[in-house]
């Protein structure tokens, strides 16, 4: 494709994310949008499907700070099409002379600049994409209501957390334990072309030295890796799965969590894979397979299974509740995320955490554990959540996540770790996405002390044996 004819590209795909994710129709994220567009149109080569979903990717990273500038300019359109150019102009330094080159209306390039476009753009030219008029909000990206969440979250560095956020991620993979070690894993990886590193701290995890698909190498497709985020694969370890034990994945979703936490387990005793949608269990089924992963039973949390939770109540050793949320902490990989969330959104999910926590915590046995997690940073959804459950779940106590990380990590745990109760994790920090976690554990029940038999009631004394050599000690 000639650069026009990228540039076009961008605009169509632009075009539709924003009419199918931005604009309020939701259930279409942007990536599932980026793949029906190239799946319609497949003469567009690998290298310029790559090349045009960097630039609508990157654009969505600093959508607000471009929306800024047409309203400052009093762009005449506030589409895809004047995005993409106010990019052009701001980030990329296209000037005039390029514009009307590339906007020359020729095949597969964009049409020719209006007046009105003409007019704001000439208004961009010598300038760059932030400026000092930007209030905080509009030059972090983030829509204004969402900002006092992150400055409780971070305090003072909060701008320098959504910046981190900004930044493409990494593609990080769990090896599959069930099949291999780390060093085999890297090794197969090597022959399929893609060179990893291990991971800061996840142990079984192996960062990709740069950015490439690995679904169709011989590694992924015999199940030897699964691509999961660092802080994911963190989230599971501290489930503390171990062979012989009674697991339940609360929201499973896709089974990412399940299958790491299959794969500690050895197969052996009995992981539960439950979700309110019964399709994305379907979806983990293939997952599965191909991991080799045999002590995973699917259950939907629905109407049918009902009575089945009822007897599963104090069944099991370990209960992960990785909560829906906002995904916040994912904004890295979804950009879309930024302008898509809504207030409404944060109001209706939290009740709805607190209602899914309160049902899973009925299935932890006393002395069992409870994990909750979520891939948001916003404190709304997290450490007060945790906090309003203790308040209704006395018999729940926390769990210094520091104390489990030695136990089922070899590394060492980071200082945020270390010195507060819950996992706390961020692009900036800890090169992951953003997530938290809390471990609670359920207290055992005490068992109640015998009643005193009154003493005239009481039968006379049996003789005290003598105490043989060593009996006292034993």
């Amino acid at each position: 494709m000639t650069p026009g004819a990228r540039v076009a590209a961008t605009i169509e795909l632009l075009d539709e994310i924003v009419s199918h994710s931005l604009l309020g129709e939701r259930g279409r994220p942007a990536d599932l949008v980026a793949n029906a567009y190239f799946r319609a149109r497949r003469f567009i080569g690998g290298g310029d499907r790559r090349a045009v979903s960097d630039r609508v990717w990157s654009i969505l990273r600093r959508y607000g700070q471009l929306a800024w500038w047409l309203e400052r300019t009093r762009h005449p359109d506030r589409g895809a099409r004047a995005i993409v150019a106010a990019d052009l102009m701001l980030v990329e330094g296209l000037d005039m002379a390029g514009f009307e080159a590339m906007f020359d209306g020729g095949t597969y390039r964009p049409s020719r600049l209006d007046e009105g476009e003409y007019r704001a753009l000439r208004q961009m030219e010598g300038h760059s994409l932030p400026h000092p008029e930007q209030p905080d909000w509009v030059r972090l990206n983030i829509q204004e209501w969402v900002a006092p969440h992150f400055r409780e979250a971070y305090g003072e560095g909060w701008g320098r957390e959504i910046a981190a956020l900004d930044t493409p991620p990494p593609v990080d993979l769990r090896v599959n334990r069930l099949k291999v070690t780390v060093d085999e894993a890297r090794e197969a990886l090597a022959r399929d072309g893609i060179e990893t590193e291990p991971m800061r701290y996840a142990t079984d995890g192996l960062r990709l030295r740069r950015r490439l698909s690995v679904v169709k190498g011989d590694a992924f497709q015999n199940g030897l890796v699964e691509i999961q985020d660092e802080g994911s694969q963190l989230v599971a370890a501290l489930v503390d799965a171990q062979p012989g034990m009674q697991i339940a994945d609360y929201c499973a979703g896709a089974g990412g969590k399940t299958l790491a936490m299959a794969a500690r387990m050895n197969n052996k005793g009995r992981v539960v894979a439950m979700d309110v949608y019964e399709s994305r269990l379907d979806r983990s089924a293939q997952r599965l397979r191909r991991a080799g992963a045999h002590n995973v039973e699917r259950r939907a949390i629905d109407a049918d299974n009902r009575k089945w939770l009822k007897r599963q109540a104090g069944a099991f050793d370990r209960v992960l509740v990785d909560a829906p949320c906002t995904g916040t902490g994912t904004w890295r990989r979804n950009p879309d995320g930024r302008w898509t969330l809504q207030p409404k959104d944060l109001e209706e999910l939290l009740p709805k955490q607190a209602m899914i926590l309160d049902a899973a915590s009925k299935l932890v046995k006393p002395g069992g554990g409870l994990i909750y997690a979520t891939c948001s940073v916003l404190p709304a959804e997290n450490e007060h959540q945790i906090a309003s459950f203790l308040e209704r779940h006395p018999e729940f106590e926390v769990v210094p996540v520091a104390a489990i990380w030695r136990e089922v990590l070899a590394s060492e745990p980071p200082p945020e770790v270390e010195n507060g109760p819950y996992l706390r994790l961020s692009p900036l920090k800890h090169g992951t996405d953003g997530f938290f976690g809390a471990a609670l554990v359920r207290k055992a029940k005490e068992k109640a002390a015998p009643e005193a038999t009154p003493a005239e009631d009481a039968p006379e004394a049996a003789p005290e044996a003598p105490e043989e050599p060593g009996e006292a000690a034993a």
